[in-house]
């Protein structure tokens, strides 16, 4: 009897495939049993999408699974329909509030009104079609998030008119709702599907409890504002020292301590909460609370959730890595990681580009190392920044210890800046010269600089200007990295590329000589833009938009 039913499908469907999938879950035996209202329902399904565009959804998902029902049965709606409600309805993260989550209640009570009545084909049909407008929306929600990207991109382009040139590149998710309920109805579960597809990086599963915490902490009242001006001290009395504290007690920072009398002294108990606060906003984390601190302080549950929600969506986009090691560059927290097998190997402070000149957000590889580097300028650093000074003083390459060259090529002369007319070439759209400046401490790049081919010309590099390390806010750069410890970090690129002897590199950085050193080992780098996100300790961490990214993407977020 099975074997005939299945012929049956498969002369109706001319596909083996579909047969296979619902063969291999527990909805099979369901499936066969019911074939004749499965055919029944292709047909009408067939019949009702030949009218539809060949991009919409249904037509779309309906033809990649060969128009069979996924959502009903002949007696009942299926066990995906009832996974699919149970999850949008476990889902802490979407508000009861929107259209969608409204629309699975409505469906959902008229799944059960169509099938405790005599209802006919074709609106049962109806309920499969709209069942799956409703996953089809739920699926967005989860696997793509709320950020219009195309609005921010043209956002992007737009600030080119301030001659900023901003770039942010995407990676699109591994799954789409069509392959997701795919590999739902080859597995048997649509529930493990979501769950599998969460992404599985920048610890994300935790950054999602972390809102769902924060939703909790916005149902509940939210937090108090905290009424401070000018500075504390410790073992002094403050009318707002309450309010500071309960302040850090709705985020977890206020840890009670014993002997702690909690009335309005500010004490070493309630400073230790002021520095975790601290630690991990991105402040000078003293337990002084001055002005940075309070504005942190007091930004509101609402934004502290649009940004987590902000974050959760930017992760989704980036580029899926499985490999052993892996280099972030997180630009608002000035921050580089490098990981090995999941885990925090190496942490050290970043300069990143200015508003004016932002460090463009894509992924690539680690493949070059270059000891003594030249500095060959940028065009449009020359352009808005040298040739003014050439134009000044001829001499003032020179002072930099920056060489202009005839052309780009290795044995293209030197020139004599005192003999070109610099004026001719201070708007012009190309400048025929190469400026390089020579290796040494001097030198912008420092000794150290490590390439990633890209089309930003954007790569990690050593400097002079240590000092800059200091300071908690760090974008001084034209858009390159600047690190920190480059010579930790060439340390352990040593440990895994034959090519890198990092005894033998100490002492050609001695010198002056350029070196170039091709990794037999590269190392993904994905530069990244998070404002939000949840640290190797399992801390919550938030930092300052710096670009304004943040402010762009919300204007166009999707409501759900």
């Amino acid at each position: 009897m099975i074997t005939e039913i299945k012929n049956k499908i498969l002369s109706k469907l001319a596909i083996v495939g579909i047969v296979l999938i619902l063969c291999a879950t527990p909805q099979a035996a369901a499936s066969l049993i019911g074939a004749e209202f499965h055919e029944s329902a292709s047909d009408i399904m067939i019949k009702s999408l030949q009218t539809q565009p060949q991009n919409s959804f249904l037509k779309k998902m309906y033809t990649q699974l060969f128009f069979v029902p996924i959502w009903i049965n002949e007696k009942s709606f299926s066990s995906f329909s009832q996974e699919l409600f149970a999850q949008i309805k476990e889902d802490k993260t979407l508000s009861h509030t929107t259209r969608l989550y409204q629309d699975m209640l409505a469906l959902e009570e008229k799944a059960q009104k169509i099938y405790a009545t005599s209802s006919t084909m074709t609106q049962k049909v109806d309920l499969e079609f709209k069942i799956s407008q409703l996953y089809q929306g739920y699926a967005d929600y989860t696997l793509y998030g709320s950020i219009n990207w195309g609005a921010f991109q043209a956002r992007l382009s737009n600030l080119k008119v301030d001659d900023i040139a901003a770039a942010w590149v995407t990676y699109k998710p591994k799954e789409s709702p069509i392959s997701l309920i795919e590999n739902a109805l080859m597995n048997g579960s649509l529930r493990e599907e979501f769950q599998n597809a969460m992404p599985n990086e920048y610890r994300y599963k935790a950054l999602q409890k972390a809102l769902i915490r924060y939703l909790e902490i916005q149902q509940n009242g939210g937090w108090p504002a905290v009424p401070l001006r000018g500075t504390l001290t410790v073992g002094q009395r403050y009318k707002a020292v309450p309010a500071l504290r309960e302040r850090l007690r709705a985020t977890g920072d206020y840890r009670p301590c014993s002997g702690s009398r909690e009335d309005n002294i500010y004490d070493n108990c309630l400073k230790e909460a002021v520095i975790r606060f601290q630690k991990r906003n991105g402040l000078e984390a003293k337990g002084v609370v001055g002005p940075a601190t309070i504005k942190a302080l007091n930004v509101s549950i609402e934004r502290r959730i649009v940004a987590i929600r902000l974050n959760l969506d930017r992760i989704k986009w980036l580029k899926e890595r499985n490999e052993k090691r892996h280099i972030i560059i997180n630009i608002p927290a000035f921050s580089l990681y490098f990981e090995e097998d999941g885990n925090l190997r190496q942490e050290m402070g970043v300069i990143t580009g200015t508003r004016k000149n932002p460090t463009p957000i894509f992924s690539n590889r680690v493949k070059h190392i270059v000891l003594n580097p030249y500095w060959n300028v940028p065009e449009s650093i020359i352009q808005k920044e040298m040739i003014p000074k050439l134009m000044r003083n001829a001499n003032a390459m020179a002072r930099e210890k920056i060489e202009i060259h005839s052309g780009w090529g290795e044995n293209d002369k030197k020139i004599n800046p005192a003999t070109v007319d610099w004026s001719q070439y201070r708007y012009s759209k190309t400048v025929p010269f190469r400026f390089a400046q020579v290796p040494g401490v001097h030198n912008a790049l420092g000794k150290v600089k490590f390439l990633f081919p890209n089309e930003f010309s954007v790569y990690m590099h050593d400097t002079p200007t240590k000092q800059l390390f200091n300071r908690t806010t760090r974008a001084f750069s034209h858009g390159c990295i600047r690190l920190s410890k480059p010579i930790e970090l060439l340390k352990t690129f040593s440990t895994f590329n034959t090519s890198v002897d990092f005894d033998k590199s100490q002492e050609t950085l001695k010198g002056k000589n350029m070196t170039q050193l091709n990794l037999d080992n590269s190392v993904p780098i994905d530069v990244v833009y998070l404002t939000a996100w949840v640290d190797y300790d399992g801390q919550l961490q938030f930092r300052d938009d710096i670009y304004g990214y943040d402010e762009m993407q919300f204007k166009s977020y999707r409501n759900w």
